[in-house]
């Protein structure tokens, strides 16, 4: 058991991680003043509002909660959570200070392309320490390269008063977009990296305080800063991994007759491999996996391990080959040209549950079918068009044959194919959807279609027979379609 000796906690950034985590924490510890700050005026507006800045999954059901909780208490927990600019007075106030900033991959100078890009974290600690007027315990939920903790220590060592002292800690997140809260109020491992000092241990309980108001003492896992940020690169290195393998084997399954259910059930079974991210699709995308992996592939170079890093990078060159292969399959199942053609891209978003596009393979897919002058009509239900359209980067010609519709079936409407981008619950097949989705009317979409009526199922949550049923021409990740050309077997 680790006693709760913070009352007063700062998290910097109010992105997908900041936001939710200090919701969280003020849902959680009543005795625990959050203030999550961001330089962003715009960002924290909606946060103070009705109208979010993210979707997340309760989310909004629990800072609605905190703030009705809070006008019929006391003036003390009206002010148990707060978002705000003013990072200069929530820095002096807090006892222990989240880091919560975006670090994303360079585009230029050393390292761009591979290295992540932390000038922001940087300007943040030095801020931070021109700030602070008593000692600190700062938190890192970046994802940073491994040793990123002793640059930290030392930055605000350099930029804050003789007095001042802090305390380093890596509590890397492990967050997944659209089940976030879920992943905060029940995680498998609270992660917490110190300096083996008694300083660097004590904090490092202090801040497990925190946790234990909801997390279970086995899942607190202590360690060294270093152990502690390598393993989150790792973990997110070894999941795209995962998916990656089972989308090679999915291609193979379509070349030869296989099916990749049948072949991910049998590899699931083996309790040495297990069933999860066993799902082929068209490749895999968000703001962490290729990120951290390329982050890795930098760190491995620069320590010389060059036959180390091309492993790693392989994983994200692969799904890339992935995304164009399912592209190619879609053109040569439409008979080799998809000029004029009309096809609908059901889903933007990289994933079901959140409106992020960061490495949306339908954004690789929009763009080549734009490359193979086909007209685009694009739908989904969570993404605004004008995000759309700024992460396309579209030329004049290309958008004139973009559409961003605001309805499923008025987007499906005369198209000559369809394709599920994203896994959107409502989607699904009436037969096969979750209780809670409204589900799309496939008949009627097969109705006002034009011939040849192609269904490209890049996430494989479709009724094949049920789609067939009604007409259309079912293709699935992983599996062979009678549209398919399949090289013959030679022995």
């Amino acid at each position: 058991m680790y006693p709760l000796d913070i009352n007063r906690i700062a998290c910097i950034g109010a992105g997908f991680v900041g936001g939710p985590l200090g919701a969280v924490i003020a849902s959680k510890c009543s005795s625990v003043q959050v203030t999550v700050v961001d330089k962003d005026p715009a960002r924290i507006h909606a946060w103070n509002s009705e109208s979010l800045p993210l979707h997340e999954l309760q989310l909004a059901e629990i800072i609605s909660d905190i703030r009705e909780h809070a006008e019929k208490s006391t003036e003390c927990v009206k002010s148990r959570l707060i978002f705000s600019t003013d990072i200069q007075t929530a820095v002096q106030k807090a006892q222990l200070i989240f880091l919560c900033i975006d670090t994303p991959t360079r585009t230029s100078g050393p390292g761009s392309g591979f290295a992540p890009d932390l000038g922001n974290l940087k300007r943040a600690i030095e801020a931070i320490a021109r700030t602070a007027t008593d000692d600190k315990i700062l938190v890192a939920k970046s994802t940073v390269p491994s040793g990123t903790s002793q640059v930290i220590r030392m930055l605000f060592e350099q930029h804050c008063r003789p007095d001042v002292k802090c305390e380093v800690l890596s509590n890397p997140e492990f967050l997944s977009e659209g089940t976030a809260i879920h992943d905060l109020l029940y995680p498998n491992r609270v992660v917490i990296g110190s300096q083996q000092t008694v300083s660097g241990k004590d904090a490092a309980r202090k801040l497990a305080g925190v946790y234990q108001a909801w997390v279970p003492p086995s899942r607190i896992i202590f360690t060294d800063s270093l152990s502690a940020e390598l393993g989150k690169l790792a973990a997110n290195a070894m999941l795209a991994q995962r998916v990656s393998n089972i989308n090679t084997l999915g291609t193979i399954c379509e070349a030869t007759g296989a099916r990749i259910e049948s072949v991910s059930q049998i590899c699931g079974l083996d309790p040495r491999i297990g069933p999860h991210m066993l799902k082929a699709s068209l490749g895999w995308g968000g703001g962490c996996f290729q990120k951290d992996i390329l982050s890795l592939v930098n760190a491995t170079r620069k320590l010389g391990l060059d036959q180390i890093a091309s492993y790693w990078e392989s994983v994200v060159w692969m799904n890339e080959h992935h995304k164009l292969n399912f592209q190619k399959r879609l053109v040569s199942c439409m008979g080799g040209s998809i000029k004029g053609r009309s096809i609908t891209v059901l889903g933007f978003a990289f994933k079901k549950g959140t409106s992020d596009t960061k490495n949306s393979p339908a954004i690789s897919l929009i763009r080549g079918l734009l490359a193979c002058q086909a007209q685009v009509i694009i739908y989904d239900p969570m993404v605004p068009a004008k995000q759309i359209i700024t992460d396309l980067h579209l030329t004049p010609g290309e958008l004139e044959r973009t559409t961003i519709s605001h309805s499923p079936y008025s987007a499906c409407s005369g198209a000559n194919a369809v394709v599920v981008a994203t896994d959107w619950d409502n989607f699904l097949c009436e037969l096969s959807r979750n209780d809670e989705a409204q589900p799309l009317n496939w008949e009627h979409i097969l109705k006002v279609m034009q011939e040849p009526k192609f269904i490209f199922d890049g996430r494989n949550i479709l009724d094949c027979d049920f789609i067939r049923k009604l007409g259309g021409r079912y293709v699935r990740v992983g599996s062979p379609s009678e549209w398919d050309q399949l090289p013959v077997a030679s022995l």
